[in-house]
């Protein structure tokens, strides 16, 4: 591939002048979910330096790159479950070799020399989306870091264990109720904060109005389901919903309820009745210390609903390797 060819695309950091380009952009592409609407992603940029990029070639945007940057290392983003180039339906392979050439080339200039990127899980892709896989070998990106989540593929959907059984009769018998709602209120003041201040010493990674506010902008994304037993709330489970898969952000119940089976009786409803329809119901990530540990009591929950694991790679790329993309079409 010639030095003309490979600098034919054009890298411009995002500005709020781009914002309905990029939200178009981003709800017709193959491999986004809506954490990368604008909307969503700005609703927490006072704790992050944003520094996406939308990378043209001529006047036809090809891709962008959701990003923030702090003391100088682009990552992509921060304030994300996950990221990466975000593609078009139509894209070709070697469009894409130009764009990331162009995107790591424009970053050293700047002298950003190290660039983070979390890929986005490939249960959310819509489309074969591998390129990036691929381009990140050329490059010489390094794996620093690797989690574990567990996902149930509804095409090869497997059994709950006889203890999940065991509990979702208990609820039945205990008459537990499962509800949607639009409030977060309950969920979040009577359980879950409390639960994740006394297990972790930790808060939400929303606030409270946060959520609500995110869930006025996506009322079909953002769900909230929960458990009652004689109309108090014993449990709760926030659903982030995407096009190919239902994830669920927040789990909690109250933990002197545990035998009343209220987490039982929501996974029911969710897995098998809700989201019955989507490829996958993804239960997240079990792991701590940055990867390098996995929670065996949390994990052995998750898989005893008959999810199976998939992992969620973390590279870093040393932009300077841009130039290591030069002799990959032959």
């Amino acid at each position: 591939m010639t030095r003309s060819k490979l600098d034919e695309f054009k890298v411009i950091k995002y500005n709020q002048s781009q914002r309905l380009v990029w939200n178009t952009f981003v709800s017709n592409s193959k491999n986004a979910t809506f954490l990368f609407h604008r909307d969503f992603m700005e609703y927490h940029q006072n704790r992050f330096e944003d520094f996406s990029l939308m990378i043209y070639k001529g006047d036809h945007l090809q891709a962008v790159l959701p990003a923030s940057i702090h003391e100088n290392i682009l990552n992509s983003h921060q304030g994300l479950s996950y990221g990466g180039l975000v593609l078009s339906k139509k894209v070709k392979f070697e469009t894409v070799i130009k764009v990331f050439y162009s995107v790591l080339k424009y970053l050293d200039h700047l002298d950003i020399h190290t660039c983070k990127i979390k890929l986005l899980p490939k249960i959310y892709h819509q489309l074969p989306s591998d390129e990036i896989d691929y381009l990140l070998f050329k490059t010489q990106a390094q794996l620093h870091r690797r989690d574990v989540s567990m996902v149930i593929d509804y095409t090869n959907k497997l059994e709950a264990s006889s203890n999940r059984k065991r509990n979702l009769k208990r609820s039945k018998t205990n008459k537990v109720s499962v509800c949607e709602l639009d409030g977060f209120e309950a969920f979040f003041n009577q359980i879950l904060i409390p639960n994740l201040k006394q297990k972790y010493q930790t808060l939400p990674t929303h606030t409270l109005e946060e959520i609500k506010a995110l869930k006025l902008k996506f009322p079909k994304n953002i769900r909230q389901f929960n458990a009652y037993h004689n109309n108090d709330i014993i449990a709760g489970v926030t659903i982030f919903e995407s096009p190919q898969v239902a994830h669920a952000q927040y789990i909690s119940t109250v933990s002197s309820k545990n035998e009343l089976g209220g987490l039982d009786a929501i996974f029911d409803v969710l897995i098998n009745e809700t989201f019955s329809v989507k490829r996958y119901f993804s239960f997240g990530i079990s792991n701590e210390n940055q990867g390098q540990h996995i929670n065996k009591g949390l994990l052995n929950w998750k898989e005893s609903f008959g999810a199976k694991p998939i992992t969620h790679d973390f590279f870093t790329i040393n932009t300077k390797n841009y130039s290591l993309l030069k002799d990959v079409m032959i």
